[in-house]
């Protein structure tokens, strides 16, 4: 297991949460269940979200596993690309007070855009934005929709700082959307790519920044999915099913530490965790 353990320098003054990467199936279900509880006594956690897009099988998610991870420790979920990808989501998601769908999709879509989580006065807003490029589901401008979302909730007086997850497979577009916020954003932290990224980061503006934070599964896999299967696909093309892997499982996520009274992230960092 790799944990490192951080010690505030301003007390009670610093707000910190654990964002959780991309929930893969029943091994990083499992591994997020049975490590999560411990983690926010540990690194003393006022907070923490995880995408859980991949919950359900690697592809999307139920009301009865959203209900699950939210009573196991997690207090919000987030949701990319495969969120309707199981059949009655659409209607559970209305159920669900801290599950959101990304901000940047149609507004005829159910579900809530956004999620505000309170602790002892401090409000945090949480969204996700969908990228264009190279994604085949297309939403929205995810930088026009970030603006709104922070318009409508710190803008508002609704929150006291924002997260804003960008889900998305370009590089680049995590970015530059970590530069059009900063300053204006406690976090932004990507996902979708399913493999963590060595840039965590506070930009000069105060904003935590980090492409990938990774997935929560297993790691023996080719993106959480068995290595045969998908090698076979790439060499002669042709159809397989692709079963989630067992191997390797691992809590990717990152902790970012916050000061409300500056309104600047003071740490981000990746945390690893191994079964």
């Amino acid at each position: 297991m790799e944990l490192r353990f951080f010690v505030s320098i301003r007390g009670d003054l610093v707000v910190k949460f654990l964002f959780i990467g991309d929930i893969v199936g029943r091994p990083g279900r499992e591994i997020a269940l049975a490590r999560v509880p411990a983690l926010r006594t540990e690194l003393g956690l006022d907070f923490v979200i995880a995408n859980g897009e991949n919950a359900a099988a690697g592809a999307g998610i139920t009301g009865g596993i959203a209900r699950t991870l939210l009573a196991g420790g997690i207090d919000a979920l987030t949701l990319g690309d495969h969120v309707w990808d199981q059949r009655g989501w659409e209607t559970e998601i209305v159920e669900l007070d801290r599950v959101c769908r990304p901000a940047n999709l149609p507004t005829a879509c159910p579900g809530r855009d956004h999620v505000i989580l309170e602790k002892n006065g401090f409000r945090l807003a949480i969204a996700t934005v969908l990228g264009r490029t190279f994604l085949g589901m297309k939403g929205d401008c995810p930088f026009l929709g970030a603006d709104a979302l922070l318009k409508k909730t710190v803008g508002a007086g609704a929150a006291d700082a924002a997260f804003i997850e960008i889900h998305a497979e370009a590089t680049s577009e995590k970015q530059a959307l970590g530069w059009y916020l900063d300053g204006r954003a406690a976090a932004v932290l990507g996902t979708h790519t399913h493999v963590p990224t060595a840039d965590a980061s506070v930009l000069p503006g105060g904003t935590a920044f980090m492409c990938d934070v990774g997935m929560t599964g297993p790691y023996a896999s080719v993106l959480g999915r068995e290595v045969k299967p998908v090698l076979g696909r790439f060499l002669d093309g042709m159809p397989r099913k692709f079963e989630i892997a067992e191997g390797d499982v691992r809590l990717s996520a990152a902790l970012v530490e916050y000061d409300p009274t500056t309104k600047r992230a003071t740490r981000c960092e990746l945390i690893t965790v191994r079964a």
